[in-house]
């Protein structure tokens, strides 16, 4: 009799406890969602700017690097702080004399830093480099796209366990060339996407749909696509965190312009 009793206990304890175990799970799955930091998608009103062309007096930057001439249109109406953090940057000169400082096999490129390896130096104005991360259904992962890096996640204890916080970007930018779309990617992009238009420019125009809402988006490249493309195929050496460039390639320079016909190289 002792021994059923025994036995019963076990099971209620054990049947309270994984009772208990649901419920935390059930809280913790439910904050998840309420603190997710993706951004909600109409795809009624969703609008790829960046497939139009740039208009005359768009702001752009104008990208010189040892391997030729980009330029991109820029998007403050969708990105301010992040603009503004990269025009007054370039406008001061701090990229003059920057690295590129990863070349990722064909898919994209990062620059901007002023150390070769990718970091950050010691005294970087950290003001430079803690923009919260700006997000828009309007604006998406494309070949061509440079985007600003992210620098940190500050997140409380409470976030920790239950998701989301705050993400930061700063100085360093990447420049977007695109996976291979297979077969098998276009069927998933197509059957998956709740936008039809924007799996189909993933599917024409290139880009990385895993990068997709991840960092801010300041612009698209209309000119010198073909520097973009180089800039992420170079020979590399991986340090550890970054597939450094064997050979230096540098920003010679990036100037804050307005888009007019005219100027175009």
């Amino acid at each position: 009799m002792k021994k059923t009793n025994g036995i019963l206990k076990f099971i209620l304890i054990v049947t309270l406890v994984m009772g208990i175990l649901t419920v935390v799970l059930l809280f913790l799955q439910t904050e998840r969602a309420k603190n997710d930091q993706s951004i909600n998608i109409d795809p009624e009103t969703i609008k790829l700017v960046q497939l139009e062309a740039p208009k005359e007096g768009d702001p752009i930057a104008i990208v010189d690097t040892t391997l030729g001439e980009f330029r991109f249109v820029l998007y403050p109406q969708y990105s301010p702080l992040a603009v503004k953090n990269f025009t007054d940057l370039a406008e001061s000169g701090y990229y003059d004399g920057t690295y590129v400082f990863n070349s990722e096999s064909g898919v994209y490129s990062a620059a901007g830093c002023p150390k070769k390896n990718g970091a950050m130096p010691e005294d970087a104005d950290s003001s430079h480099e803690r923009i919260p991360r700006e997000l828009s259904q309007d604006l998406w992962p494309l070949k061509g796209a440079v985007c600003m890096m992210n620098t940190e996640l500050k997140r409380t204890f409470k976030e920790k366990l239950t998701g989301g916080g705050k993400y930061y970007n700063g100085s360093r930018f990447a420049m977007l060339n695109t996976i291979e779309f297979d077969d098998e990617l276009k069927n998933e992009l197509i059957n998956n996407s709740q936008v039809k238009e924007l799996a189909d420019a993933f599917i024409e125009k290139g880009g990385i749909p895993n990068f997709s809402q991840q960092m801010t988006i300041i612009g698209q490249t209309y000119e010198g696509i073909e520097v973009i493309e180089a800039l992420s195929e170079l020979e590399t050496e991986n340090n550890g965190v970054y597939k450094l460039p064997v050979k230096d390639i540098m920003i010679n320079s990036v100037k804050i312009d307005s888009y007019t016909s005219e100027k175009q190289s």
